[in-house]
């Protein structure tokens, strides 16, 4: 479903290359839960910023269903991530401005998915988070463990092949941050998504199917719960 081949990606720092990824090959299997670890500044989320598009690699390809990203012009990128992916952030990132259910609707609109079945999709897995009461909610009066929720919902709800997290659990506590955990992991078992989750925590690999570490300018596979 995703293939990346022969990958290099560096950036020029004080007429400095720093190299971040040389010669990258990695394929992620559909419907895979696949975690990326490595500390801050390693390159996890350069990672997720390629394989989304928001960034170019100097050279190599990203093979999406067929399709070498790579190669799309803006406006591709652009309806590639909009109807192929799904985001949840480190910090939420909602719209403080529409309330839950503008929130997670927003996707439908953008891919005319606005309908009575995606509409229902999309309220049946609010309220799978227990989160169907707050629909008229606005953002601001949620916990930081409710709005991962919603966040969470928001990014399902078009249905789209690949979810990408980035630091999913890094702003809520350890139990709030548990709980998340075993709420993705349960809504991803209920579909056709292959998640990627790009995170300094060791703990996400409980939910995980294959987990990778970022060393010497590349993935790394490795087993689950091993030390890194």
């Amino acid at each position: 479903m995703l293939e990346i081949k022969n990958l290099y990606k560096k950036y020029t720092d004080a007429n400095k290359d720093i190299v971040i990824f040389e010669d990258l090959n990695i394929r992620f299997v559909k419907k895979t839960k696949n975690i990326i670890l490595g500390s801050s500044g390693s390159g996890k989320s350069t990672f997720l910023n390629l394989i989304s598009s928001l960034d170019n690699p100097n050279s190599g390809s990203i093979i999406f269903n067929g399709l070498d990203i790579c190669t799309f012009n803006e406006s591709q990128k652009t309806f590639y991530r909009r109807k192929n992916i799904g985001f949840i952030f480190q910090f939420f990132n909602l719209i403080p401005t529409l309330s839950v259910k503008e929130n997670i609707f927003l996707p439908l609109e953008l891919n005319n998915l606005l309908n009575d079945e995606y509409k229902n999709y999309a309220l049946g897995l609010l309220d799978q988070v227990g989160l169907l009461d707050r629909l008229e909610t606005m953002p601001e009066n949620l916990s930081g463990g409710q709005q991962q929720r919603i966040a969470i919902v928001r990014a399902l709800v078009h249905k789209p092949d690949l979810i990408i997290a980035d630091e999913p659990t890094g702003n809520l506590d350890l139990e709030t941050a548990s709980t998340i955990i075993d709420i993705l992991s349960s809504l991803i078992d209920q579909t056709d998504t292959t998640l990627i989750i790009a995170t300094h925590d060791e703990k996400l690999q409980s939910i995980s199917d294959n987990v990778y570490a970022v060393t010497e300018k590349s993935l790394r596979k490795v087993e689950i719960n091993a030390s890194l």
